[in-house]
């Protein structure tokens, strides 16, 4: 029976980590109008879904980090109440950002609950070392590279495009206003009205594209080919990535292939992000900084990157923090990022880790009670 809890709470962490998760790597795609809301989650859900299956093959380093070897004694690995702890702890951690709109890591909530969990349960022998050297250390440094190498390739490709002869066209807004004036004196009263066309910059309804042909293609065509395949790539990795951090709770159920853990959290991860995305991914859409399609494709290019070379070398980075540094480097080379907004979201970092140690380690303490 305790297995089944754990198999269950593992999914419930899958399910939450899709919902929180899954739109990041198409927010570009949605936020510079390249494509609507449903086309962006679908591409997510399958590309996300193809990265959890070949996790199965190419990620078993995250599996290990993740199961808790190294940190905790194996004893305490061998103990399902340890991993549920985890997995809900970081599953409700997740759960709360996602109802408010905030997209933190599932990464972060994980590793904060491995430490509640741990230091609940054995105190000071828990591996400090390792949790800041393979864990922390990742988790801090890829946000800020990967704002720095976005705000880099931006400001390349731009000039770039620039030398190849394609241009940016955008739209103006032609508007007629009627401004009325009443004239009188003692005996008479008028009514005149004056007519002017003003002629403004669109601020809404206008998705500027690019024009110019490249190997005998439109620009703007082979622009949104490659931003599509970006956004499939940085969704990919992220499955490719999350995945074992969940299965590597359930490596202490023997009675369970590691492979069908695999795709039974591939799938409960894909309900989640079709089921309950729309929020977080309106906030990285929208929200942090506007976008044309060129400096989301560069977002995108950045985050799948840094992203699936993290995942081959077994690096537990963080999809969101990579994802959002990203957008970030383009908002600060365009001038347009919106300061508050990720104040507020460094805020939800910053709380993800102690909010789901103190989760794990009171679920942690209540089971190890009532059980």
């Amino acid at each position: 029976m305790i297995f089944v809890v754990l198999f269950i709470a593992a999914c419930f962490l899958a399910y939450s980590n899709g919902a929180n998760d899954n739109f990041k790597g198409v927010a570009t795609l949605f936020g510079s109008g390249t494509t609507n809301y449903k086309k962006a989650i679908v591409w997510a859900t399958i590309t996300t879904f193809a990265g959890s299956i070949a996790a199965i093959f190419l990620a078993e380093t995250l599996v290990k980090n993740f199961s808790g070897k190294g940190l905790v004694p194996n004893d305490l690995i061998q103990n399902p109440i340890f991993a549920i702890s985890i997995a809900l702890g970081a599953a409700l951690t997740v759960l709360l950002a996602t109802k408010i709109g905030m997209p933190i890591s599932t990464t972060h909530g994980l590793v904060g609950a491995l430490f509640g969990a741990g230091v609940m349960a054995i105190g000071t022998d828990f591996n400090f070392e390792k949790l800041g050297k393979v864990f922390l250390i990742p988790l801090i440094l890829s946000p800020l590279m990967a704002a720095i190498l976005s705000f880099l390739a931006y400001i390349v490709l731009r000039k770039s495009r620039k030398l190849l002869g394609v241009t940016k066209e955008s739209c103006l807004c032609v508007t007629q206003k009627i401004t009325s004036t009443q004239l009188s004196d003692a005996s008479l009263t008028m009514n005149s009205n004056t007519n002017t066309i003003e002629i403004t910059t669109c601020k809404n309804n206008c998705v500027p594209t690019y024009q110019g042909k490249l190997f005998g293609i439109t620009s703007q065509k082979v622009l949104d080919t490659l931003h599509f395949i970006s956004a499939g790539v940085v969704s990919f990795a992220r499955g490719l990535n999350d995945t074992p951090k969940i299965v590597g709770l359930l490596v202490i159920i023997n009675a369970i292939d590691i492979k069908w853990g695999m795709i039974a959290v591939a799938v409960t991860m894909a309900l989640g992000g079709l089921l309950n995305a729309k929020k977080v991914g309106v906030t990285m859409s929208k929200k942090i900084t506007p976008m044309n399609h060129g400096q989301g494709f560069t977002a995108n290019m950045i985050t799948g990157l840094l992203v699936t070379t993290a995942s081959v070398h077994g690096m537990p980075v963080s999809t969101t923090h990579v994802s959002v540094g990203s957008i970030f480097g383009i908002g600060t080379a365009t001038k347009k990022a919106d300061v508050k907004m990720i104040s507020k979201i460094l805020l939800s970092w910053l709380l993800t880790l102690p909010i789901a140690a103190l989760l794990s380690g009171l679920i942690f303490k209540l089971l190890e009670t009532v059980l």
